[in-house]
C-alpha cells in the first residue's frame, strides 16, 4: 500500500495506522467515525488502460457497483454486524470501507492460544446472529474467517468482512470467468489456504459450515483441515479427510453437523444460535482460577483434626474462632492434669525406677 499516516483517500479518509500491506485504520473525515480499510490489488487488464475506448475502467467501475450493491441490500445497524461503508478505486487499489469500533479480532486473540469452550461458544452465539440476519435479507457472507470477527470491548462479537470478500469473489469471476480452473486458480492467489473460505458449496449452507471450521479453530487453535496449501486444503474438504470434532469439548456435536459434507444436514444460522443458547443456560460458573490454586497449594500450619460440635449449642453458640478462646481463657476448660514442665524429669526417673527393677529382678533369680 503506498502512503502512510496522514495520507487522503477519496477525498474523505485519513490514514492514522498502516496494519499490513493492505489494511489500514483510518478516520472518516465527513463523519468522525473510525473506519478500517482492505485494498485489492487490481491486475494491470483492469486499470493500465487509457484509450477512452478500452474497457478496464468500466471493468473496475462495475467491481465497485457490485460491492456497493450488497452493502445497500445488508442489514443496516445490526448489533452482531459491523456496516459496510462502501468502496472506491484508487489507482491499482480497490479499497472497501468498514466501520470499526473498539476491539480485537479473533485471529488477534488466538495469538495468546486456544479460546475455552463456553467463550468460544458465546462468540458463535454472536456470529451465528448475524448470519441469520444477513440470510434473511437474501444474502450470504462468504468471509467469514478469524481475520473478519471482532471482538468489541464490551465482550460482544461482530462480523465484519462481507463488502472484502464480495470484492475478491467478484475480481476473482472478472478474470477468471463463473467458474472452472482459471477462477479457481484467481481465487487461490486471492484467498489463499484459508479453510472457512473453501467450503463445497456455497450460500448460507457454506457460510454454516465455515462457521463450524472457525469454532474448531477457536476451541483447538487450529484448522481442522489441513492447510499447507490450496490444492492440499480443497482435497481434504472433498475427501472429508479432517480432524475429528471431539477435540471440541462441548461443541463437538454442533462442529459435527456444522462440518457434514451434505449441506442439507447442516443446521441453519437460527438453528445453531437457538442451540448454543441452550449449551450456554446450563454452562458451569466461571472458575476463579487464581483462588483455586491458592487453595492447592496453601497448606495448613497444623495437622487439621475433627471437631466436635458442642451439645446443646443453639442459633447463639460458637464452635471456633475468637470466642471458643475466649471461653477458654476464663476457666471453661480444664488445665492439664501434668504441668507441661515436669513431663520431662518425671519420664527420666520412670526409666531409672524400671532399670532399678530389672537389676534388682536379675540378683534374685541368679541368688
Amino acid at each position: 500500500m503506498r502512503g502512510g499516516s496522514g495520507q487522503l483517500l477519496a477525498g474523505r479518509y485519513r490514514l492514522t495506522d498502516r496494519l499490513g500491506h493492505l489494511r489500514a485504520h483510518a478516520v472518516d473525515e465527513r463523519t468522525g467515525e473510525s473506519v478500517l480499510l482492505r485494498a485489492l490489488e487490481l491486475p494491470a487488464l483492469l486499470t493500465a488502460g487509457q484509450d477512452p475506448e478500452d474497457v478496464a475502467p468500466a471493468q473496475a467501475d462495475r467491481l465497485v457497483r457490485r460491492v456497493a450493491a450488497v452493502g445497500s441490500t445488508a442489514p443496516a445497524a445490526h448489533p452482531r454486524l459491523l456496516r459496510g461503508v462502501g468502496a472506491f478505486v484508487d489507482g491499482e487499489l480497490l479499497w472497501t470501507v468498514e466501520e470499526l469500533p473498539a476491539g480485537t479480532t479473533a485471529d488477534e486473540l488466538l495469538l495468546s492460544g486456544p479460546v475455552p469452550p463456553y467463550r468460544a461458544a458465546e462468540l458463535a452465539a454472536d456470529l451465528a446472529g448475524g448470519l441469520r440476519a444477513l440470510h434473511g435479507a437474501g444474502l450470504s457472507h462468504g468471509n467469514l474467517t478469524a481475520a473478519s470477527v471482532l471482538v468489541c470491548e464490551d465482550g460482544a462479537t461482530m462480523l465484519g468482512g462481507l463488502l472484502a470478500g464480495v470484492a475478491e469473489e467478484a475480481l476473482a469471476e472478472e478474470l477468471g470467468g463463473p467458474g472452472g480452473r482459471r477462477r479457481y486458480d484467481v481465487r487461490a492467489t486471492l484467498v489463499g489456504p484459508v479453510a472457512e473460505r473453501w467450503p463445497l458449496d456455497g450460500g448460507p449452507a457454506g457460510d454454516c459450515w465455515a462457521l463450524g471450521v472457525l469454532v474448531h479453530r477457536l476451541v483447538t487453535g487450529r484448522s481442522p483441515y489441513p492447510d499447507g496449501s490450496v490444492p492440499e486444503l480443497v482435497t481434504a474438504v472433498r475427501d472429508g479427510r479432517r480432524e475429528p470434532a471431539v477435540v471440541c469439548g462441548p461443541l463437538a456435536p454442533l462442529v459435527e453437523r456444522l462440518l457434514q459434507p451434505d449441506p442439507v444436514l447442516r443446521p441453519t444460522a437460527e438453528a445453531v444460535g437457538q442451540e448454543l443458547a441452550a449449551l450456554l443456560a446450563g454452562a458451569p460458573e466461571p472458575v476463579d482460577e487464581e483462588r483455586a490454586a491458592r487453595a492447592v497449594t496453601l497448606k495448613p500450619e497444623a495437622p487439621l483434626v475433627p471437631v466436635r460440635p458442642r451439645r446443646g449449642g443453639g442459633r447463639g453458640g460458637r464452635t471456633g474462632g475468637a470466642g471458643s478462646g475466649r471461653a477458654a481463657g476464663s476457666g471453661g476448660a480444664k488445665p492439664p492434669r501434668i504441668p507441661p514442665a515436669l513431663l520431662g524429669p518425671l519420664l527420666v526417673g520412670g526409666v531409672f525406677v524400671l532399670l532399678v527393677l530389672g537389676v534388682v529382678a536379675v540378683v534374685m533369680f541368679a541368688g
